[in-house]
């Protein structure tokens, strides 16, 4: 449950910047600007701190599109070609909101090679909000998630040290120290941590795999090393809340009267 809880996290996150990345806007050149500025142009987007990609069409790749999408030869009814050259750029994750594409346009409006700068203000405020929305739905149900593994953890470990209380209690009375007799458990529920959480990378694994033979696209946004490092969350969770689980229900049991164990 602990490993499904950081997977459904990792790819939440991982998901909502994949669909902010796809947000931009388009740049429209004024008409008989040279291809060369252009170009030069594209590189200044490409190095800017906001841009993830940017996409040079000119105007017969424009004319193309709209003619697919038409599905009329416009070009010949009109005589020539009344669209513009572009440039495409999609935004890194951070400044897919309004507020940064307000000062994007604004700063990039005084370039007097630019005729126009559009984008579709009310989709990005759309997206923006609904992700925010989802995010506090995920981040409930994660805590809710949290405290159930915890607790059934927890209450599993408690179950099995009441088992063996006669046992505590017996090697306590022949002169046994608390730090001898807490040993032997704390060992053992670290052994079942480490296969438990051996076990929830298999069930992991399966989980991702057959998450993307149904969606292919999620494989385009897995991070391996984050992948990796929830793995070794998973055996560090797995230690340690056993760990301290035991711990505290062997020092329960060690500080109990005996007319206490019935």
């Amino acid at each position: 449950m602990l490993g499904l809880l950081g997977f459904v996290l990792l790819n939440a996150n991982k998901l909502s910047n994949h669909v902010k990345e796809n947000l931009g806007f388009s740049i429209i050149i004024k008409d008989g600007v040279k291809e060369v500025d252009i170009i030069k142009l594209q590189k200044s987007l490409d190095a800017a701190r906001y841009t993830k990609i940017t996409t040079y069409i000119n105007k017969e790749e424009a004319a193309e599109e709209l003619q697919k999408e038409l599905g009329e030869d416009f070009i010949s009814f009109l005589g020539y070609n009344p669209l513009l050259p572009s440039l495409d750029v999609r935004l890194k994750a951070n400044y897919a909101n309004a507020d940064s594409l307000k000062w994007i346009k604004s700063e990039l409006a005084q370039n007097p090679k630019i005729k126009e700068i559009n984008y579709q203000e009310s989709l990005i405020s759309a997206v923006n909000n609904n992700i925010r929305k989802i995010s506090l739905v995920i981040l409930g149900f994660s805590a809710l998630l949290l405290i159930i593994s915890i607790a059934l953890i927890n209450n599993s470990i408690r179950l099995a040290i009441y088992s063996k209380r006669f046992i505590i209690k017996t090697m306590q009375l022949v002169g046994a120290t608390s730090g001898f007799i807490r040993t032997p458990f704390i060992l053992r529920s670290i052994i079942n941590g480490v296969y438990g959480a051996i076990t929830s990378t298999i069930l992991l694994g399966g989980v991702v795999y057959y998450s993307q033979q149904a969606i292919p696209e999620l494989f385009e946004i897995q991070d391996l090393e984050l992948m990796l490092s929830m793995v070794g969350l998973v055996f560090l969770f797995g230690i340690i809340i056993t760990w301290i689980s035991t711990s505290l229900a062997v020092r329960r049991y060690l500080r109990l009267r005996t007319d206490k164990l019935y």
